[in-house]
């Protein structure tokens, strides 16, 4: 716990920080961060309100369980409803809509969905009683990867042949990459995020600066953190420079974590991948590979059946997923769609862009 005189240097330090960023007067910067964690700390903070008229700050595809389109979702469904597997998987996945349904209303009629805090809890599930096939259901970007990709080969190493994975781990630069070619966007610089950052190492971002001319901060998730990098990027849009800071530096290596990196080529190898609000992007996908297809749920047990994604009537998620909406011009955003009734996936997880704003009443 901070001692008062720490929180009291904290707020003189924001407050300084906050004065230089509303004092800006360069050229129009949109900034997009996305991190599903940024996003969340951006609404508490109420960030976007105190930014000067020149500077926009917006969410792109942070969060991991919003940019998993339907139908991911659906296949997951299947697992369960067709195949009578366990699943096991995160909680804030079980309301996400598929295309009919959801993994929480699918436990209500009997399938078996269990709520666990990683994929070596599910391994363990499945190590404890050999008869039950246990699919995890892995989604996020390079923060949760590599563990998945342990949980793997631990597997494997021990033949603990009933643990498989229903993959929908995602590489996060092919979408920011996309991003900054969106001309319609038009994105400045990204605040890029701290913990899958931890794993890329700050030179991951070096080709969208070099080759796109777009600044990239990583920062860390302080609200002091968030300021820090707002600064440097707008003292780089001021100055016409573009290049890759790391204002988290406690945490992020240049490098990054090389053994978690090892560990992912080893497991995964990359592939096309479908996203929310993104469509098909190339190479943007964890997928299994082939050393570890008996431990691959849809090689083992869906067998190429394609499963179409679709939207909920009215849903803005997809736009707002590429920072071209903010949440509340959503026609359904605070009405038909809310926290405790949630419509769109940006609603339903706790990293979404809808739920933070929702809940901070920031958008």
């Amino acid at each position: 716990m901070e001692k008062p005189a720490e929180v009291v240097r904290d707020l003189e330090l924001s407050s300084r920080l906050l004065d230089k960023i509303q004092s800006y007067s360069g050229p129009p910067a949109v900034i997009m961060e996305v991190c599903g964690t940024h996003t969340v700390a951006i609404a508490r903070m109420g960030l976007r309100s105190l930014l000067p008229k020149e500077v926009r700050l917006i969410s792109g595809p942070g969060c991991p369980v919003c940019v998993t389109p339907s139908g991911v979702l659906d296949e997951a469904i299947a697992l369960v409803s067709e195949h009578g597997a366990t699943l096991a998987t995160y909680g804030d996945t079980l309301r996400v809509p598929g295309s009919e349904t959801t993994l929480a209303e699918a436990r209500t009629t009997g399938a078996d969905v269990r709520v666990v805090y990683s994929a070596m809890d599910a391994l363990e599930m499945a190590r404890q009683d050999p008869r039950r096939q246990v699919v995890f259901f892995g989604l996020g970007f390079e923060t949760t990867s590599p563990t998945v990709a342990w949980a793997l080969k631990v597997a494997r190493e021990h033949r603990i042949a009933n643990f498989t994975v229903l993959s929908a781990h995602k590489a996060l630069l092919p979408a920011m990459d996309a991003l900054a070619q969106d001309p319609e966007l038009a994105v400045t610089a990204f605040l890029c995020p701290g913990h899958a950052s931890i794993v890329l190492g700050a030179k991951a971002y070096r080709l969208l600066a070099e080759e796109y001319g777009t600044p990239c901060v990583v920062s860390g998730f302080e609200p002091n953190d968030i300021l820090v990098a707002l600064l440097r990027i707008l003292a780089q849009v001021e100055k016409g420079e573009a290049r890759v800071e790391n204002a988290y530096p406690r945490a992020v290596t240049i490098d990054g974590n090389t053994e978690a990196q090892r560990l992912l080529a080893e497991v995964f190898v990359l592939g096309d991948s479908r996203w929310r609000g993104l469509g098909v992007l190339d190479g943007s996908g964890y997928d299994l590979s082939d050393e570890y297809e008996t431990h691959d749920a849809r090689r083992r047990f869906l067998r190429g059946k394609v499963f179409p994604d679709s939207e909920p009537a009215g849903c803005r998620c997809a736009d707002v997923l590429r920072g071209k909406l903010a949440p509340a011009d959503c026609p359904l955003f605070g009405k038909r769609c809310t926290p405790a009734l949630p419509i769109g996936a940006c609603m339903v997880s706790s990293e979404g862009a809808c739920g933070a704003s929702y809940r901070f009443q920031a958008a």
